[in-house]
């Protein structure tokens, strides 16, 4: 039985686990959106919250946190954009700062596909991003 235990092993390793989360939400930072299956959207949804919830403080602490959580060579940029750019647009939101949108199932191996992104994040890139996310859709829809 598996009382109290959380988050999901994706059949992976803790290493690879841990590595897996870092990268994907290296990707969603930097992208603002990324297409993955939905139990990995799930994983990375929450360990993305809380890098978005150690942001707000916008303390130093709140910064080493971050930088624990997030590993490879571009950690501090991470860390600053995480701050400076997403942090500020959810000062007023207390929880709920990602979206998982469904598509459907890969045709491959059925898997289930879906979009994580940020919700009413706000920048210069945002009409290229619903662009981007519209064709991610068709082109699931398509291979139907």
């Amino acid at each position: 039985m598996r009382h109290l235990k959380k988050g999901r092993k994706l059949n992976r390793t803790a290493s690879h686990r841990k590595a897996l989360m870092s990268n994907m939400a290296c990707s969603l930072i930097k992208h603002k959106h990324i297409t993955t299956t939905l139990p990995k959207a799930k994983e990375v949804q929450k360990y993305v919250e809380r890098l978005v919830t150690y942001a707000k403080k916008n303390n130093v602490h709140g910064r080493r946190l971050i930088l624990k959580k997030v590993k490879g060579s571009y950690k501090k940029e991470i860390a600053n954009t995480l701050i400076h750019e997403i942090a500020p647009n959810y000062d007023n939101r207390s929880g709920g700062y990602t979206r998982i949108i469904k598509l459907g199932n890969r045709k491959n191996d059925d898997a289930k596909v879906s979009i994580l992104e940020f919700v009413d994040f706000k920048s210069n890139d945002q009409a290229d991003s619903s662009d981007d996310i519209s064709k991610d859709a068709e082109i699931i829809e398509d291979k139907k």
